[in-house]
């Protein structure tokens, strides 16, 4: 803008009246996220200015879209941003992502997160699974020392379809039954003293399935600890690793003053406790609020849009 012309603009701010200078500062402000989702997205791409095709570092900057830079590839002469190839491209409003950002580290619902980010409902719940999309598939991949193990159970949930394979029920209803069942989906959740955590949804407790995915996590040097389910035994015997078990269901909680299975026990119960607040979790998205859950753990306290933006784009 002329200077000229932006000083006559600064003398009409007196006569703004008072709805007109909230709706100067909303536009204000919008202003300002904007150039921050801008400014973010154009840093990412400078901190590893490699193609996004073919991974070349051979690029050159090839001109700006909507205040995005863009680059070209030397090589395959194919244009890109630091968003092509990731879950959030082609997303539009990038002005109110910090909002919607903010609005899930704040654990809001979807109705909630909408209206904090002046977005729609359906585009507020297509966010909201674009940007777990990678966190859903970070996850630590050794844990060391004493490794507790367990698994955790939700009840199977078809929220949002418009066509149910079975009754509905009341909401928060319960299973027939304890344990492992058709209507009950088991997280198996692994968690070592230093904080390092795995979980997953899993099909069924066996050896084959459980020992597939601690082989996945667990060091040469971890002692597994466990309750008294045989699976976890017979998996420590497979890969030679030292197993203790608590024998939970006659009262032992602890042995030798070091051995529980408390602190997964813990996230477990946080876990569930976060959960409720979204008044069920279709099962199809469970493993995306998993990983949601575990960037809020690893954060401690730190967790910015920011931060959120970064493990969304991957």
């Amino acid at each position: 803008m002329d200077a000229k012309l932006f000083r006559w603009w600064l003398r009409q701010l007196g006569e703004l009246s008072v709805r007109q200078v909230e709706q100067l500062k909303g536009r204000l402000a919008g202003s300002e996220a904007r150039n921050d989702a801008r400014d973010w997205i154009n840093r990412r791409a400078e901190e590893s200015l490699t193609c996004s095709h073919c991974q070349v570092a051979h690029v050159q900057r090839w001109g700006r879209e909507s205040g995005i830079q863009r680059y070209r590839c030397c090589d395959g002469h194919r244009t890109f941003n630091a968003l092509t190839g990731s879950p959030l491209a082609g997303l539009k409003c990038r002005e109110a992502w910090a909002d919607y950002a903010k609005a899930m580290i704040d654990g809001c619902s979807l109705r909630t997160a909408a209206r904090r980010s002046g977005v729609h409902l359906s585009t507020a719940f297509c966010w909201r699974h674009r940007l777990l999309e990678r966190p859903a598939q970070e996850q630590d991949t050794e844990l060391h020392n004493i490794v507790e193990a367990d698994e955790t159970y939700f009840l199977e949930s078809f929220k949002g379809r418009r066509q149910l394979p079975r009754p509905a029920r009341h909401r928060w209803g319960s299973a027939a039954k304890h344990g492992l069942s058709a209507k009950q989906i088991l997280v198996l959740v692994v968690e070592d003293r230093e904080g390092h955590h795995f979980d997953a949804v899993v099909p069924k407790v066996d050896l084959p399935t459980i020992s597939c995915l601690l082989a996945q996590v667990l060091a040469p040097d971890a002692l597994l600890c466990s309750d008294g389910a045989s699976v976890y035994r017979a998996t420590a015997h497979q890969f030679s690793l030292a197993h203790e078990s608590i024998n939970v269901t006659a009262g032992q909680y602890v042995r030798q003053q070091v051995f529980h299975v408390q602190h997964v026990n813990a996230y477990d119960s946080r876990l569930k406790q976060w959960i409720r607040r979204f008044n069920g979790v279709a099962t199809n998205y469970l493993p995306n609020y998993l990983g949601w859950r575990r960037l809020i753990e690893r954060s401690a306290g730190q967790f910015t849009p920011e931060i959120f933006l970064r493990h969304a784009v991957g």
